[in-house]
Parts: C-alpha cells; structure tokens; sequence
C-alpha cells in the first residue's frame, strides 16, 4: 500500500513588502530648502534699518529697492517651489500692499520649523491640519489686540502710512508722502460704498525734475505731454469745454491695400482739395458743440491727427492734446465727468467735460499739461511724483502705492495693531500657552508654529545692529508681564511701547500675512513628488 502524499502547509502569516519613502522624504526637503532659501535672500531686508538690493534686469536696468514683491517679482527663481514664495509676496501685495517681506520670512520660518517636525516622524498631514488651526486661532487672538479706528482720525492713518514709508529707500520724505497718502484714499472713497476703495481711482504720474519734495497732490488731470503746438495751437484755456475723441482727424484711406496713380497737377489739386473739405468739415462740428479743448486718442491705424488738422484747429481756437494712451480714457472719462466720442456725427455738448483751466506748465526741463477745477468731478485724484533721477523716482512711486494700500486696508478693515514685532511676540507667547492645553502631536506643532513667529522681532533686532537674542529675551518678558505694546524701538535701539512711538500697522497686514503664509507652507507640505512633463 503507497503512504499518502503531503501536502505543503502554507504559512498564515502575513508578508511585510518594503516601501521606499526616501524620494518622498528627499523631494519634501528639497523644496522646504528652496522656499528657506528664497526667504534668506529678502530677509536682510526687514524693517527700518533693512538693508536695499540692487537688482539688475537682462536689459540692463537697475533697481534699488527693498520691497519685497519687487525683489522676488525680479529674481529669476527656477525651483517650483521656491516660486511659490513669489506667488505669495505678490498675494499678499494683492491683498494688503504692504507686508510682502514679512510675509516670506514668515513663510521660511515655518518651512524650517516643519523640516524639524518632519525629521521628528509627525506626518505631513498631521502638521498641515494643526497649521491651518493654529492659523485661524492667530487671527482671532491679533483681532482681540487690535484697537479699533474712525475714517475721521486723520492722525491714525497718517502714522500708518508712516510707518509703512519708515523701511523704504525714500523714508526721509515720510512726512510729506504719508500725509499725500491719506488725503488721496479719503477723496476717492465713495460714501455708498464706505468699505471699498478702487486704488485705479488714483492716478500716480512720474516726472524727471527736482526733488521728493516737490511731490504733489492735484485735484484733477496730469498728462505727462506737451500741448500740440506745432502750428502755432494754444498752450492755456480757460472755461475749458473738453471733448474725449476716438476717432481720427485725418483723412480717410483705402479699405483695401492699394495704390492711386495721379497723371497731373488737376488730379493732386483736387485730392488735396477733398483732403481740406473733409478735415474742415469735421472741425466745423467739432467747434458747432462748443468744444475748445480736444483730448485726442492715439491711433494705431492711421495718424490720429495731421498737421494740417493741427494748423485748422489752432486757427479755430482749439487747444488739442493727443496720443492719449486707450488705457487712460476711462479715468480721463471718469474724472471729467463726459462721454468718450467714437464718431464725429456724435459730438453733442452733453458729451463735453466742464474745467476752469487747462493750461501747459513747465516742470523741470519739461512740460505736462494740468487740468484743474473740473466741475461734476468724479471721485479720482492724480499724484504728481517728482525726483532727481529714475531710481528715485521709480522707488517713490513703489513706497506711495505702499502708503496707499495701507490706507486702503483702514478703510476696509478700521482696525489698528502695534508695529515692531510686538504682535508677533504677544501671538508667540499666547499660542505657546495655547499648545499646553492641546493633546498630542497637535500641541507639538502649534508650539513650533509660535516659535516660528519670533523670527519676525529677532530680524529687525538684527538688520538694526542689536544683538537679538537679548533684545528677544528682554521682549518676552516684557509681554509676559503683560505689557502687549511692548516692540523693539529701532532708532532708539530698546524695547518701548510702541504704540506710543507711533509704530502702527492695518490688522489686515498682519492678518493676511499669517494666513497666506500657512497656506503656502501647507501647499509645499503636501507634495510629496515632483513631475517633470516634456
């Protein structure tokens, strides 16, 4: 008899597969280093005391600046992630205007305090879930330290607007462009819609010449351009009946390419004479309305204006300024108060802006032509910016429209905060005291995402020569025994209360800072692999 076959007993347990997480891990830290790295490059650049960059573009241009959207918007940043520190100065200039380097350093602060939390085992999802949490919690504790403001108290948004011109290159000439600031939001702000402040509304137009100081504020219309002159056109008007034209004062061509062959003098007499007719036909309607001041649109598909058309409209009395750019049109529309024309048939006297006095002034080595007292004026303003040289002038125009995105976040959000890292070290201690009461790796988490914040204070402590681990120290303690006013006074080299100094800020600066921070930090946490498509 055969003995039976055995059968092989399979084993019950169950096998362990490898998984290889080097690559997820190697791609996570690559991108945290090029997000820390972005952030070193502007952090020299916090504060008052904030050291420039001198930025040179392929063109060969060069920008001096220490805001902090510029310098990123011009760095050639190839890394993927690096670039979305960029994304996030510009969101943050976007919402808030001003803020844009505190709001990278921020961001690499929390990139390096996630990397330690990574190499501690906590999960990238877990850190994300407690970031967004302690963010919303940051938001709430800033709100509850911000002390509240009226659109009235002119002094508030100038020491705003001041503080916002303290870091910049053009900061000695604080006093007369903070001041300009406000005055330039409050006129434009529309009382049916108290909350909303269009910055389009306000006009900032460069010139070559003179000083900072010569900056002014011109309740009306600024064109960078001469009057057109060339046959003999008057160059000052007064009770100015103003037309905006889009339509050619030139004669008419071909539909189609092609070319007129002319045998003798009759035939050119004659085209030349059809040419006047059609020019003084359209003048004659043009002077019918009333109208003594043409504004004339630049044209791309034939001269917007001959001189010929120039010579007539100087012997009827006409002042005319043309090229205007198609962009400018609506604010010129808008500011006047009048309807653009699109055909001669359509000139009416109701089209027509009302004004004073439209007259050419000289500025410096050159002439714009000024626009003033318009009557039924639309809620627009123009700046004048003036300087001695393009560097100058281009970074004045960059640190006003600073002063006026923090004016605009008042009007928006009436809430004030301390300046000088005092927010930022009270949020620190009050989160840090809030993670002792969580459970878990959440608690963990939030703890390093208040000691993140510290890099704020500590950086302006250094850009200022102080040394920051005391003036840090000495800052903690003073919050600690409740004095939440408490920041670092830069030009004195001490902590004060800096409310008191006049270091004031927009909640909405801070506020914005903290959230699109978090959400960026969050974004580079979830990825986990980088793609390359071809």
């Amino acid at each position: 008899m055969a003995a039976p076959s055995v059968q092989p007993q399979r084993s019950s347990a169950k096998v362990e597969t490898f998984v290889d997480n080097k690559r997820t891990e190697d791609i996570r830290q690559q991108n945290m280093a090029a997000g820390q790295a972005v952030a070193d490059a502007v952090r020299t650049s916090l504060g008052p005391k904030g050291m420039d960059k001198m930025i040179q573009t392929a063109s060969g241009e060069v920008i001096i600046t220490n805001d902090g959207a510029t310098i990123l918007n011009k760095m050639d940043v190839l890394q993927p992630a690096a670039k979305f520190l960029v994304q996030l100065s510009k969101s943050q200039d976007t919402v808030a205007g001003d803020g844009t380097t505190t709001v990278v350093v921020l961001a690499g602060a929390l990139l390096k305090q996630c990397s330690l939390l990574l190499s501690h085992g906590i999960h990238p999802t877990v850190i994300s879930d407690a970031l967004h949490k302690t963010s919303t919690h940051a938001v709430h504790v800033l709100t509850s330290m911000a002390v509240p403001l009226e659109l009235s108290d002119r002094d508030s948004l100038v020491k705003s607007a001041s503080t916002s011109l303290n870091s910049k290159v053009v900061s000695q000439y604080s006093s007369l462009l903070a001041p300009l600031a406000v005055d330039a939001v409050l006129s434009v702000v529309d009382p049916e819609k108290p909350d909303m402040v269009d910055l389009r509304d306000i006009k900032i137009v460069k010139k070559h010449g003179g000083t900072v100081d010569d900056t002014e504020l011109v309740k009306g219309l600024v064109f960078d351009k001469k009057v057109s002159h060339s046959s003999g056109g008057l160059t000052r008007m007064e009770n100015a009946k103003i037309g905006v034209i889009q339509f050619q004062i030139s004669p008419p061509k071909t539909d189609i390419e092609q070319s007129i062959v002319v045998s003798d003098y009759t035939q050119m007499d004659r085209i030349l004479k059809e040419e006047r007719n059609y020019l003084l036909g359209m003048i004659k309607k043009i002077k019918a309305a009333g109208c003594n001041v043409l504004l004339i649109q630049k044209s791309i598909l034939r001269d917007a204006v001959t001189d010929l058309a120039l010579h007539y409209l100087a012997k009827a009395k006409i002042l005319v300024i043309k090229d205007i750019e198609r962009d400018d049109i609506e604010f010129i529309t808008k500011t006047l108060n009048c309807l653009p024309i699109a055909n001669v048939e359509h000139f009416r006297a109701e089209k027509l802006g009302h004004a004073d006095m439209v007259e050419e002034v000289t500025v410096g080595e050159s002439k714009i032509v000024k626009i003033t007292g318009i009557k039924n004026m639309g809620r627009t303003t123009t700046v004048l910016v003036r300087g001695s040289n393009q560097l100058v002038l281009d970074e004045a125009e960059r640190s006003l429209h600073d002063a006026l995105c923090v004016v605009r976040c008042l009007v928006s959000k009436r809430f004030l905060i301390a300046g000088g890292g005092a927010p930022e070290i009270e949020l620190a201690r009050q989160l840090g005291a809030w993670a002792k009461s969580l459970q878990g790796m959440e608690g963990y988490c939030v703890k390093h995402f208040a000691e993140s914040l510290e890099v704020i204070p500590y950086t302006l402590a250094e850009n200022a020569g102080l040394n920051p681990i005391s003036i840090v120290t000495e800052l903690r303690n003073k919050h600690a025994q409740g004095e939440i006013n408490a920041g670092i006074n830069v030009r004195k080299g001490q902590i004060t209360n800096i409310l008191e100094e006049n270091v004031v800020q927009p909640l909405l600066v801070s506020t914005s800072a903290i959230s699109l921070a978090t959400e960026c930090v969050r974004m580079i946490l979830k990825i986990d692999d980088i793609v390359t498509v071809r």
